[in-house]
């Protein structure tokens, strides 16, 4: 009995989770050839795995790898950090550090709004909406 979705190098016997070894390398390569400069889908073809970049960084990110209640470990803390100071170096690299960013404040809208009396009707639906819109004003 799995609990929802089972990490890949993980299987099940009689509702316990175990390491399969031959996935778990793959898994360990994946976090290594990252952490070394691979890209996240080089990293996938040299541990033998034909995976989408957005696979590889769920696998990069799931922490069910280090242990926990559940599973056992594939890798240790270690592996796991490297990894991602990678992927957050990269980020950072690109321009998509998003939480470091100093954020402009931004300007309240008003949230007040009224609805002038409709005068026209269309039979064209897309052009009785652009006239419906006509008629919001905000106020404030």
């Amino acid at each position: 009995m799995s609990r929802g979705h089972t990490p890949y190098g993980y299987r099940f016997e009689n509702g316990v989770a175990y390491v399969d070894e031959s996935q778990a390398e793959q898994i360990r390569t994946i976090f290594k050839e990252y952490a070394s400069g691979k890209s996240l889908i080089g990293a996938a073809t040299a541990a033998g795995m034909k995976l989408t970049h957005s696979s590889v960084k769920r696998i990069l990110q799931n922490k069910h790898y280090l242990g926990d209640n559940f599973y056992p470990a594939l890798i240790d803390q270690e592996t796991y950090d490297a990894a991602e100071m990678e992927r957050k170096t990269r980020l950072d690299l690109m321009g998509r550090d998003y939480v470091s960013k100093t954020r402009k404040p931004i300007k309240q809208a008003s949230t007040i709004f009224h609805l002038n009396r409709p005068t026209e009707v269309f039979t064209n639906p897309f052009r009785q909406a652009e006239y419906i819109y006509s008629l919001i004003e905000s106020e404030g």
